[in-house]
């Protein structure tokens, strides 16, 4: 699924119960993720519930290898982000 998908899901729901264009329905969307942006990008997690959550974590330098040249290199220190999904979720994936 695509953001373009999701808005015109989004879009669909509102449709019948309210007048929302799709225009505001897309600037729903990217207000959503901007929010998670935001949020995670300041180093705090976020939970949705049903669903799951999204966390940063730190990741220390280490030493890799050159899988064509076998020659050792180091990797910088950077932030992941990981996420883990809520039983609901893994209960409505599984059946």
């Amino acid at each position: 699924m695509t953001k373009a998908d999701l808005v015109e899901a989004v879009y669909a729901q509102l449709e019948g119960s309210s007048r929302v264009s799709k225009r505001e329905s897309a600037e729903l969307v990217e207000l959503v993720f901007d929010t998670m942006k935001e949020t995670l990008g300041g180093g705090d997690k976020v939970k949705i519930s049903g669903f799951g959550n999204f966390v940063v974590r730190h990741k220390k330098p280490r030493v890799g290898r050159n899988p064509q040249t076998g020659k050792e290199i180091t990797i910088s220190e950077r932030r992941v982000l990981s996420f883990k999904a809520s039983q609901v979720l893994k209960g409505a994936l599984n059946g």
